[in-house]
């Protein structure tokens, strides 16, 4: 498998505890295989809340802090062309002017993993939920990658059924992985 998670710390509120990112990784695989997803990159970044409220405004036009915000790479929007990587054609696939695996010619020791897209987390909005609901903060920050995993492998939770699908799907994988309330 090769589905795997980076990260970056853009915030000063707390220091983001190895254990943390052990359990996202976790979290990661468990969706992963729960989801069929065998592969791909999950970029995920921890910022305050006024970061996060400049890219909820830019991106979503609601001027406020969010607790997560995901990016999927897949989705293509109105007016946004499809990124074709070298050697790929439109459909998706490597012709013969590209490398046969994908992989940059350049850098045969390199394995080329399709990004799913970027998560950014409020750890400020996140501290402040697990308080309200009453649970661990590694708790909140887990539901928290879950849920935005999710939206990148494409659940929504626009209509009442929808959220409860996606919702339950979340609680099974915090409860795998020993995330209870």
């Amino acid at each position: 498998m090769s589905l795997r998670l980076v990260w970056s710390n853009e915030q000063a509120v707390i220091d983001i505890p190895g254990d943390w990112t052990k359990r996202l990784e976790q979290l990661l695989a468990i969706a992963g295989e729960q989801e069929n997803v065998v592969s791909g990159e999950v970029a995920l970044t921890f910022v305050d809340d006024e970061a996060i409220r400049e890219l909820n405004r830019e991106y979503r036009g609601l001027d406020k802090p969010t607790d997560v915000l995901s990016f999927a790479m897949t989705e293509i929007g109105d007016g946004e062309l499809e990124i074709l990587y070298p050697g790929e054609d439109e459909s998706g696939e490597y012709g013969d002017g590209g490398a046969e695996t994908g992989d940059r010619e350049d850098d045969d020791d390199a394995e080329y993993v399709e990004p799913l897209g970027d998560i950014v987390i409020s750890v400020p909005r996140a501290l402040e939920q697990s308080r309200e609901y009453g649970h661990s903060a590694e708790r909140e920050i887990g539901f928290l990658f879950v849920h935005g995993f999710l939206h990148l492998i494409g659940y929504d939770h626009q209509s009442e059924e929808d959220e409860r699908i996606m919702f339950a799907k979340q609680e099974e994988i915090l409860q795998k992985a020993g995330l209870t309330r």
